[in-house]
């Protein structure tokens, strides 16, 4: 009894090309996002999902939709979100990045920890285990649910994580996978 997750980041947003770290700041998906979430739709055309859950941020919500369109029910959840980076919400990138590993434990002022974020993510999976034992699901999100993910269900440390995280060596790729057992 496990459910497949096969987890997508969200198209690149006007933030991510200004080099700011949006956080909870509900920002679009550039030209480049919209392009990206478009051609996600047949880097993935050869897997079958039974939901797509996503951020309720819309950069998440309009990438799960781009690439999804109606074929798939598409379910917000806001525990899913990126870090509440609090008082550093839609900051320079330069400024928060080297924040973030110093906030494992500690929240940003006025924000979240990540290991808040880690609650968030152990009680989503919670409920998929009870909901959707057997299912193969996607979800469309950000970094820190990810990160959360390597924690829980690889067993990495958070330093482990955010060392080894696909966007410092610029790894993208269509999806990453992961088993709930």
């Amino acid at each position: 009894m496990s459910v497949k997750i096969t987890y997508l980041v969200h198209g690149t947003t006007t933030d991510n090309e200004k080099e700011i770290s949006s956080g909870w700041y509900d920002v679009e998906l550039s030209e480049l996002g919209i392009k990206q979430s478009k051609e996600l739709k047949n880097q993935i055309k050869e897997k079958h999902f039974d939901v797509v859950f996503c951020s309720d941020l819309k950069r998440a919500v309009n990438s799960a939709e781009l690439t999804f369109g109606k074929t798939v029910e598409i379910v917000q959840d806001e525990r899913l979100r990126e870090c509440n980076y609090g008082t550093y919400n839609a900051k320079p990138s330069e400024m928060v990045e080297p924040m973030q590993e110093q906030n494992i434990s500690k929240p940003f002022p006025e924000g979240e920890s990540y290991e808040d974020v880690k609650s968030r993510i152990d009680s989503f999976l919670q409920d998929l285990k009870k909901d959707y034992n057997n299912k193969h699901i996607a979800i469309v999100a950000h970094k820190a649910p990810q990160l959360a993910l390597d924690v829980l269900l690889k067993g990495k440390t958070w330093e482990e994580a955010f060392a080894e995280d696909w966007r410092k060596k610029k790894a993208w790729q269509p999806g990453w996978e992961y088993i709930l057992d």
